[in-house]
């Protein structure tokens, strides 16, 4: 899915939602745990509810790998059935790898080729290592590498925000000014945190027309209308995702159900949010 038929859905659907398929068996509802398929049982049943509300769909492969090949065969079963539903979705794989030369070539086949078993819109990249360990992903025409540049948890204090004495740069700020001599906004993202909103200002200054996946609203705290304040461009220009407030809403048989009402909640507030700064 290229820029523009990323930009083409969000004015559709009115919506620039992200549902995160953070999927532990742990937490599904109990009449589907010990049911071959579970994984995806579970996934499929939160598409079919959300595909409405939203644009795009993030599984954590984390939470996939850790089921070992069961769990990818799983991962292939999700990604197989939303490529073959009439209503089209962006997909992105949160993985965020980050490698140099040859590792990222095949980390970028794996996950980004069309020939591949997965078949991603996208890809989230750790981008520390450096030019060539970002630029493998920007080899497939119409994909993208996400690049982590300010996350939402604790430890981003840790680095990210380590300012040069020279320069006055933070380091979050010179990896996003790196990065605009590898891509350009059609290929690719950042990752900014939600509970980081006040810096989205800052962020803008730097990439003011490029898309940023948005972790943390909802469960972890982060103001949708705050990142809409700051990061909303004339093309949208975000996504921003929600993971365990819409598919563990409720871990009974009404499970699906109380996704769909979650997601829709987050729609209608997204459909505000773009009349009033967006069209």
């Amino acid at each position: 899915m290229n820029r523009q038929q990323l930009v083409n859905l969000i004015r559709e659907r009115q919506s620039f939602l992200c549902v995160g398929l953070d999927t532990d068996l742990n937490k599904i509802p109990d009449h589907l745990k010990g049911e071959p398929d579970a994984a995806f049982l579970f996934n499929k049943a939160i598409i079919d509810a959300t595909i409405d509300h939203c644009v795009a769909y993030k599984p954590n492969l984390a939470f996939y790998e850790s089921m070992g090949i069961e769990g990818l065969a799983q991962l292939k079963k999700t990604t197989d059935y939303l490529h073959s539903l009439p209503k089209p979705a962006f997909l992105i794989a949160d993985a965020k790898r980050g490698d140099i030369g040859n590792t990222s070539q095949q980390y970028a086949k794996a996950f980004l080729s069309p020939d591949g078993d997965f078949n991603f819109d996208a890809l989230t990249i750790a981008p520390y290592m450096g030019e060539d360990s970002v630029t493998p992903f920007l080899t497939y025409e119409g994909k993208w590498a996400v690049l982590l540049a300010l996350t939402s948890n604790k430890g981003a204090f840790d680095f990210q925000f380590m300012q040069d004495q020279v320069s006055g740069q933070r380091l979050f700020e010179r990896v996003l000014n790196a990065s605009l001599q590898w891509g350009n906004p059609d290929n690719l993202m950042y990752v900014v945190g939600a509970t980081k909103a006040d810096m989205l200002t800052s962020i803008r200054a730097i990439v003011p027309d490029s898309f940023l996946l948005v972790p943390g609203v909802g469960a972890q705290g982060g103001s949708l209308e705050e990142v809409c304040r700051y990061g909303l461009t004339q093309e949208c220009g975000l996504l921003v995702n929600s993971s365990r407030g819409i598919i563990y809403a409720s871990r009974e048989r009404d499970f699906a159900e109380r996704a769909a009402q979650e997601a829709q909640k987050l729609q209608a507030q997204m459909a505000v949010e773009l009349k009033k700064n967006w069209m």
